[in-house]
């Protein structure tokens, strides 16, 4: 039985831990800190409204920014994330917005097929993964990262990271801004938002308006159909931008995953659909030369087609 930290000689606790006992309070402007962890730990003193000031000011600044934005990303699950990172890598001077209604972000992501950890990702995907550096065991056509968390933590942060790319999460996406163009089509302008709460209590409450986002072009990566998902394909219909939905038919990865991968592309006039949230789109089908409409596929090998999608 190993002893408690009290019993540890002292030449065998940690470096760091040592250097943590003997730390000196130091004077950080007027104020002071000590990092002392024997009952000493002495953080900066703050008031409860330098709090909620600091957020409020940071968070609407950046809803007023981003109220024009270059390029609105529906949905941060693989698809959506992977929007983002490679569109933020290679155009820096973009603004990029993710709206996502989920207080967490990375949709499904999070784990395999039917809850389980590893993620299965074919290849020639690995090398994305590679690039983000994320570690994973190779099974000759396709590799398998451990947990599916590390590649979605990995891409999140990364994206987070990129002075270009904001995200809104608990804020859902009610409606499109739809307009005329100049050569008189109708055009997807932009999304209209709602924090997600009030989204979905409008049956419970009086009238809750919502906000607005303008871009030149959205992108969405909401998933297959679903409480949120494949909003923007139901949207197009009812405008009359789609003439009717696909629908989720039998598995086949062979067959899906190309699919969705090769049809990525602009549905409407300034709308992009990517990821599952194709499947419900009668694109699919003519990518498909069987002209299937769409297939369901499980999250451990549809990863693949999520992390290869990206905006045009």
């Amino acid at each position: 039985m190993a002893p408690s930290v009290a019993d540890i000689p002292e030449a065998e606790q940690s470096p760091i831990l040592l250097m943590k006992r003997n730390v000196i309070p130091a004077t950080n402007g007027t104020y002071d800190v000590s990092e002392n962890y024997e009952g000493d730990y002495r953080f900066a003193p703050i008031e409860e409204a330098q709090v909620s000031r600091a957020m409020i000011k940071r968070y609407f600044n950046m809803m007023y920014e981003r109220a024009i934005s270059d390029v609105v990303i529906v949905g941060a699950g693989s698809a959506g994330l992977s929007c983002a990172y490679h569109l933020g890598k290679s155009r820096p001077d973009l603004k990029i917005t993710i709206i996502e209604a989920n207080v967490a972000p990375g949709g499904g992501a999070w784990l395999g097929g039917q809850l389980m950890t590893p993620m299965v990702v074919r290849k020639p995907a690995d090398r994305f993964l590679t690039e983000l550096g994320v570690p994973f065991e190779d099974e000759g056509p396709f590799v398998v990262v451990k947990h599916a968390a590390l590649f979605t933590s990995t891409i999140l942060s990364k994206v987070l990271a990129m002075p270009n790319v904001v995200m809104m999460n608990a804020t859902a996406v009610e409606d499109l801004i739809i307009r005329e163009d100049f050569q008189g089509r109708q055009r997807v302008s932009g999304v209209v938002t709602n924090w997600t709460l009030v989204a979905l209590n409008h049956d419970t409450q009086s009238c809750m308006d919502p906000n607005v986002i303008t871009a030149p072009v959205v992108v969405t990566a909401t998933g297959h159909d679903g409480p949120m998902g494949a909003f923007s394909a139901k949207r197009l219909v009812s405008a009359g931008l789609l003439k009717e939905l696909g629908n989720m038919r039998g598995l086949d990865m062979n067959r899906a995953e190309p699919a969705i991968v090769n049809g990525t592309r602009e549905v409407a006039p300034g709308l992009i659909m990517t990821g599952e949230s194709f499947c419900n789109s009668k694109y699919l089908a003519q990518v498909s030369r069987e002209k299937i409409q769409g297939w369901n596929f499980p999250s451990t090998m549809g990863q693949t087609a999520w992390v290869l999608l990206l905006a045009r």
